[in-house]
């Protein structure tokens, strides 16, 4: 995963009063939990944003006032109006766990299908893994460069040290479907034939 640090301030009323001010102030209230006591602490909704609103999932390192620990983002609640973050739930990683997450899902290379004129689909962005914090990737990459029209990876074809897939095994993550006007290979090799045959005649 992408390391990313934030730096807050513990929070010692957690009513909702104390919310109100602490978002007023131009941050945002959180809790870190998981390993013994909780803590709740808030960081500069600015610095918040920067790791919510990417697509990258981030292993973040939080200084509350000198104490350091290790978490991901668990859970999070946004403003439905102004799409802002409204609280933050942290787990605190331990090396020795497995941990629960969604890692971004992202294709590499020029589909031979789409070169024919077929589309490529993908209808997940996300997928969700088990595996311990040491050992989980940045992302879930798929190289789609040989793929034809009709042809498809499932959770079954992706092999990904480190995690193991909480997706069913026949899911499709990735396919290229025929689209109006395009050709199979096929279909090209055999245009490219008869042409020739009329051009030798």
């Amino acid at each position: 995963m992408k390391k990313a640090q934030l730096s807050g301030s513990a929070r010692t009323s957690v009513g909702k009063k104390d919310a109100k001010a602490v978002r007023n102030a131009g941050n945002v209230p959180c809790v870190l939990y998981g390993q013994g006591e909780q803590t709740h602490f808030s960081v500069r909704s600015v610095d918040m944003e920067k790791i919510i609103f990417s697509p990258d999932v981030y292993q973040v390192e939080i200084d509350v006032d000198g104490t350091k620990k290790v978490a991901i983002i668990q859970d999070l609640q946004m403003h439905p109006v102004t799409d802002k973050p409204v609280h933050v739930d942290f787990l605190e990683l331990d090396e020795k766990k497995a941990v629960k997450l969604s890692l971004p899902l992202r294709t590499t290379g020029a589909a031979i299908g789409v070169m024919n004129g077929g589309k490529l689909r993908q209808p997940y962005r996300k997928l969700r893994v088990i595996g311990l914090p040491g050992a989980i990737p940045e992302e879930v990459l798929v190289d789609v460069s040989e793929m034809k029209i009709g042809e498809s990876v499932r959770i079954s074809d992706l092999k990904v040290e480190g995690v193991e897939f909480r997706e069913p095994a026949s899911a499709v993550v990735v396919s290229v479907k025929m689209a109006r006007g395009a050709s199979t290979e096929e279909e090209e090799e055999e245009e490219t034939a008869e042409a020739e045959g009329e051009a030798a005649e």
